[in-house]
């Protein structure tokens, strides 16, 4: 992603645009080598990959728009109000509508309610069939994608605030404010749910436990530790959806660590020195993070011991990776889908899509790999 180097006052933002690293914005970062990215190498594909189907939904523009799994369908959204809901097994739309404004975050659902995040804060709700059931005002912009579940709609707006409304009638159920560092960036940061909890990435490299009951906390943990001479030295963050599974939470942070915290107390389970600007992704053996160089690593889930280490995609600008089968996948800013082995990092597959940036996080639904480009184009793969 691209950031403009826009530095406002103590509790505000720094513009997010769409193509190059964090670490640009820093006039204190070293400039000795320019970050081209790395040429393709030929690799001997060993995994046969083929697309599915293929369905446009329009361009996410300057946000990350990713699309959601709810049981046998998908639900995608374009920046200019589009909302879909496609057949996960054959991509064939079961209805399409606009929602009137632009969005700007999007989609979150779950099996009755369908939720997207619209310009100036506006939050909208549909139902499965998709007639519109209510509209909210939040208290400030929201970036990252609606979590739904348990009856609640929860979001994060700009301004740090966390709010709870209920899915059938939108009502407000709790809020919480949270304090800003005095720089943040304007970046997408995600929510995830338990049956009890919300687990919230925050500015300052935090991630909270909010009770879904009552917004109270359970506990906080730091997945970067700000450190440096300036304010912009010190910024850290925690970008991507935090991952669950087990009794354990994930995440990385820019200029902070990949770490994994127990679910329960928010305890350390394991943390290592590591740079992302997007979320990471694992499966019940191993988490994968993808570092601003374009790095990709993979960690053992338990005890945090490195694994691998695939440097060959430098400067691509990749996505959070996903686990696919024995392959790990990642998309980069030119359209590609890496697939390497979950074992020893090494290329096993690759294909492109419509040649712009994957910056959502893949996702598997059902024996397919789900993919939304920033041209909106949603494609399902499968291995032959």
């Amino acid at each position: 992603m691209h950031f403009f180097a826009t530095l406002l006052a103590a509790t505000s933002l720094i513009l997010l645009a769409g193509c190059s690293t964090l670490s640009s914005i820093n006039p204190f970062a070293k400039t000795e080598t320019k970050n081209i990215p790395a040429a393709l190498q030929e690799i001997k594909s060993t995994m046969s990959i083929k697309s599915v189907w293929s369905v446009s939904v329009g361009t996410s523009g300057a946000y990350v728009l990713s699309p959601v799994q709810v049981d046998s369908t998908i639900y995608a959204a374009g920046a200019d109000g589009t909302l879909a809901k496609i057949n996960a097994a054959n991509g064939q739309f079961l209805w399409r509508i606009n929602a009137g404004k632009s969005l700007t975050a999007g989609v979150g659902a779950d099996s009755t309610t369908v939720v997207v995040a619209a310009a100036k804060g506006v939050l909208m709700a549909f139902d499965a069939d998709g007639k519109s059931r209510w509209s909210v005002q939040a208290s400030s912009e929201i970036l990252a994608t609606p979590a739904v579940g348990h009856g609640l709609v929860i979001v994060r707006s700009i301004d740090n605030r966390i709010a709870a409304y209920d899915t059938l009638t939108g009502e407000r159920k709790w809020a919480v404010d949270r304090p800003l560092p005095a720089l943040t960036l304007r970046i997408v940061s995600g929510i995830a749910l338990t049956d009890q909890l919300a687990i919230v990435a925050l500015p300052g490299g935090k991630l909270v436990a909010l009770a879904l009951s009552n917004g109270g906390l359970r506990w906080e943990a730091s997945a970067a530790d700000p450190k440096g001479a300036t304010e912009l030295e010190r910024i850290a963050e925690v970008p991507g959806t935090p991952a669950i599974a087990g009794q354990v939470v994930c995440t990385a942070a820019y200029q902070g660590r990949v770490a994994c915290f127990d679910l329960v107390s928010g305890a350390v389970r394991w943390a290592k020195n590591l740079s992302s600007e997007v979320g990471v992704g694992l499966d019940e053996r191993f988490v994968f993070a993808a570092d601003n160089a374009g790095a990709i690593s993979a960690y053992a889930r338990d005890i945090g011991s490195s694994v691998w280490k695939n440097e060959k995609l430098a400067n691509r600008r990749l996505s959070a990776p996903a686990s696919f089968g024995r392959a790990v996948a990642v998309g980069d800013s030119f359209g590609y889908l890496h697939f390497l082995s979950r074992e020893d990092g090494s290329f096993i597959g690759r294909v492109s899509t419509d040649g712009s940036q994957i910056f959502a996080a893949p996702f598997v639904a059902g024996s397919n790999l789900i993919v939304q480009t920033k041209l909106g184009t949603v494609v399902a793969f499968a291995t032959e």
